[in-house]
């Protein structure tokens, strides 16, 4: 079902420079759009694609109106990436052909656990004893939620899920490993999205915690006891070890790791890869990746720093011997 220019407007707000009329068919990169479609630009870099796009129309910054084609309608607004986030939530809404609310025949919803009237439980989905889910929440297909765990309301989560399963938690006992029993829970905020394929673990003894906001990406590792601060983003397969308190509003490259026990501060931005091995108290971007080279490159590289130790003590000799 199409949309017109006017109620985009309408809906999201903008000023809006053309054809009101207008029949938005889809959405599309500026590349590839054609006449009956909606695109934006973002980042000035591309303003090359703005100037040769067929879209019918673009969402833009008032800098960038004037570099755009005539003929070609446009949205002016002043951040148009979040624009066109809020535009695809309105394009989904309008075009949703399944059922949001309810609870899927072939899920399995345990009788002490609690699900609002208003959330929906997918395919296969499972909700085991103690359980709570929200209102409005979605469990896409195949999800799992632990006993005694609460996902709060407007909650995305998506197929694959595990929400309390055990923490990795086992005693030495010789040669072999005695188990700890997990008897904490996990307890997610309001507004939180997971994707596909992630795990957050029971706590051992209090709950793991997600806090309002937070979007967690696929194939996300969330030990026992973490605590994410709320509207913090983590990309797909990063890995937060036990313990570990990450704060309000940071974000996590994908396949960066977090240790155990350590406090993230507010504000901290982490970049892709990096292994984070101390606490950080303050905001900041923090990268620790060794850089890619050709393998023989690297190799000699990696050969320098296991002696950068050594130097350092002779060129702590030698600074001695000079002022000596």
């Amino acid at each position: 079902m199409p949309l017109t220019l006017a109620f985009i407007v309408e809906s999201l707000g903008g000023v809006l420079v053309g054809n009101p009329l207008l029949e938005i068919k889809g959405l599309a990169a500026l590349e590839a759009a054609q006449s009956g479609h909606i695109s934006f630009l973002s980042n000035p870099r591309y303003q090359g694609q703005l100037r040769t796009t067929q879209a019918g129309c673009v969402i833009v910054s008032a800098a960038m109106q004037e570099a755009a084609p005539a003929g070609v309608s446009l949205v002016v607004t002043a951040n148009p990436y979040l624009y066109y986030a809020r535009l695809t939530q309105l394009w989904r809404a309008h075009h949703n052909r399944h059922s949001s609310v309810g609870v899927h025949p072939s899920a399995v919803v345990d009788p002490e656990a609690r699900v609002d009237a208003t959330a929906f439980i997918g395919p296969l989905c499972v909700v085991e004893r103690g359980a709570r889910i929200g209102p409005g929440t979605i469990l896409k297909s195949r999800v799992t939620v632990g006993e005694d765990c609460v996902i709060g309301a407007r909650c995305i989560l998506h197929s694959g899920v595990v929400i309390g399963a055990d923490g990795f938690g086992f005693a030495p006992d010789g040669e072999r490993w005695e188990k700890i029993e997990q008897l904490g829970a996990v307890r997610i905020g309001d507004d939180v999205e997971i994707g596909a394929n992630t795990c957050v673990d029971r706590g051992a003894l209090q709950d793991t915690v997600i806090e309002d906001g937070v979007k967690l990406d696929n194939l996300i590792q969330i030990g026992h006891n973490v605590r994410v601060g709320r509207n913090t983003a983590m990309a797909g397969c990063a890995g937060v070890a036990g313990s570990a308190t990450i704060g309000p509003n940071c974000t996590v490259g994908g396949g960066a790791v977090v240790l155990g026990h350590l406090t993230i501060a507010a504000g901290v931005n982490i970049s892709a890869a990096t292994v984070v091995t101390k606490s950080i108290a303050k905001p900041g971007h923090y990268t620790g990746v060794f850089p890619l080279d050709d393998n023989a490159s690297w190799e000699r590289n990696a050969a320098t720093l296991k002696q950068l130790h050594t130097l350092r003590d002779r060129i702590k000799i030698l600074e001695k011997e000079n002022k000596s």
